[in-house]
């Protein structure tokens, strides 16, 4: 059982000793170390810490310097998971062999990797790691896009976005393809905690990290990380892009518990239109045009459906 944090207000939270330092290489803006920041700050237990060839590793370890405050570990774009995994594995060996220096102390074993090492070149790795039952977390930083080398699409990929892979110009709109569901995919691998964050909403971010690191078996993170570089928005603009994606519902929070009972963790006051969320991003702009405005149209009845499908979901749960 992870040591729970009792978190008031964000000013307390702020205060917490930071073991992912404010000295990096990433952009300005750029949510990822925001919500890196959050995930360690949850839970006082000690941690081994993975993350996939990515911006995360790349930014904060370029030798013989580390942003990391805790054992850290880098591994291969795909492996991540793979590798706190087999921490995890060592760690109960030395344990049953009374090995360990204090066996009432576990510390918690979390992976974090983008969307390209998750969704797509990481995925049979992933999927390995929660099928064996392995006690660990899985963070996907998602920011939709292979952004740390040139801005491919990846399978995350929002349908309509203009990526270097799939160039909005006179005979492409963009991406063809909607973005794969990765919360349902890892909610039927059986996992006893699956959730969608973001970096605006930290109280409900930190409740579910908390949640995560309470209960036993693989724990999967959906974070939406907002990328000023391949969004193409102002980088003092982070938190109010993020708060567009969860107002628009393109990014819901919600939660999947023991891949049956289906939690909506956040319900906007006021549900603002999705062309609002797309309008403040460059890798959208060509949708404006009068021959792509249709997309709009789609993109919105798209996420209404989806919507009425997560509700569906929440009212049918078991209680």
């Amino acid at each position: 059982m992870a040591e729970q944090k009792k978190i008031k207000n964000l000013k307390e939270f702020s205060k917490s000793v930071d073991r992912f330092e404010g000295s990096n290489l990433l952009c300005p803006g750029c949510a990822h170390s925001i919500i890196v920041r959050e995930v360690l700050n949850a839970t006082n237990d000690d941690l081994v810490l993975s993350a996939a060839t990515g911006c995360l590793e790349v930014s904060t370890a370029v030798y013989p310097y580390t942003s990391w405050d805790a054992s850290w570990i880098h591994i291969g774009f795909e492996n991540a998971t793979t590798a706190v995994a087999g921490a995890e594995a060592m760690y109960k060996a030395l344990k049953r062999k009374g090995r360990l220096l204090q066996p009432d102390r576990p510390p918690k074993f979390v992976a974090f990797a983008g969307d390209g090492a998750t969704y797509d070149i990481g995925f049979q790795w992933l999927s390995g790691t929660f099928e064996r039952g392995h006690d660990v977390m899985h963070v996907t930083l998602d920011n939709e896009v292979y952004a740390n080398t040139g801005g491919q699409s990846s399978s995350s990929t929002p349908i309509g976005s203009s990526t270097t892979t799939a160039p909005a110009g006179r005979v492409s709109y963009g991406e063809k393809r909607v973005k794969k569901d990765m919360m349902s995919i890892m909610a039927a691998h059986g996992a006893p905690y699956v959730a969608q964050v973001a970096p605006n909403k930290w109280k409900d971010m930190i409740k579910k990290i908390q949640h995560g690191f309470a209960v036993e078996g693989p724990v999967y993170i959906n974070a939406m990380s907002a990328c000023t570089t391949e969004w193409r928005f102002d980088v003092a603009d982070t938190i109010a892009v993020s708060d567009l994606a969860t107002d628009s519902l393109v990014f819901p929070l919600y939660e999947i518990i023991d891949g049956e009972t289906w939690n909506i963790t956040y319900r906007p006051k006021n549900v603002i239109p999705v062309r609002d969320y797309l309008a403040a991003q460059g890798r959208f702009k060509h949708l404006f045009k009068p021959e792509n405005e249709y997309l709009i149209d789609e993109w919105q009845q798209r996420i209404d459906k989806e919507w009425v499908r997560l509700q569906r979901m929440e009212e049918n749960s078991p209680r």
